[in-house]
């Protein structure tokens, strides 16, 4: 199990990201995001995944979005620290630096001086739909993420449309069968 660690200091704002960041996390990423997008004192983000273990395609969708924030919010760019060659070859594949700053080296974050940001639980439908917007933000960057997560995209949108129209969760309808 991930979590994620939250520090700010004259404006300097820091994410570190420890062990298996995975989309169980993005309702706490979601709701650092909205945060973010009010705060009046800001100056730079800096995601430190040096202690990343695993990131999921979710977590990098929610990232990138942090990083298009803080571009249009604040004029502001965003620094990911990623010294595992292993976690910044799967970012370079998804084009992050199209949104952030990717570095190996730099201002390595210690826990110690950072709080534990409360892990938020949230319903199926709005993890759904957070899945989803991280996905279609991944899927702006780069076509061949397009490529990637076209599939998934359309999968959460049917599923979403499916629920709109009184159907339940994984209930099939009469007319896909799906």
């Amino acid at each position: 199990m991930g979590k994620i660690l939250f520090a700010e200091q004259d404006g300097v704002h820091v994410l570190k990201f420890i062990g298996e960041v995975r989309l169980t996390l993005g309702p706490t990423i979601s709701t650092f995001l909205e945060k973010l997008e009010s705060c009046d004192h800001f100056q730079s983000m800096i995601i430190d995944l040096s202690e990343t273990e695993t990131i999921d395609s979710t977590a990098l969708g929610l990232i990138a979005k942090i990083g298009i924030c803080t571009r249009e919010y604040f004029d502001s760019g965003t620094s990911i620290v990623s010294p595992r060659e292993d976690i910044t070859r799967v970012l370079s594949s998804m084009a992050m630096e199209q949104v952030c700053v990717v570095t190996s080296d730099g201002v390595v974050t210690e826990a110690s001086g950072l709080q534990e940001l409360p892990t938020e639980i949230t319903s199926e439908e709005v993890l759904r739909d957070q899945v989803l917007d991280a996905h279609k933000t991944l899927m702006a960057l780069r076509d061949q993420n397009f490529d990637k997560f076209q599939d998934l995209v359309e999968a959460l949108e049917n599923e979403k449309g499916h629920e709109r129209s009184g159907g339940k969760p994984g209930q099939p309808t009469r007319a896909t069968g799906t």
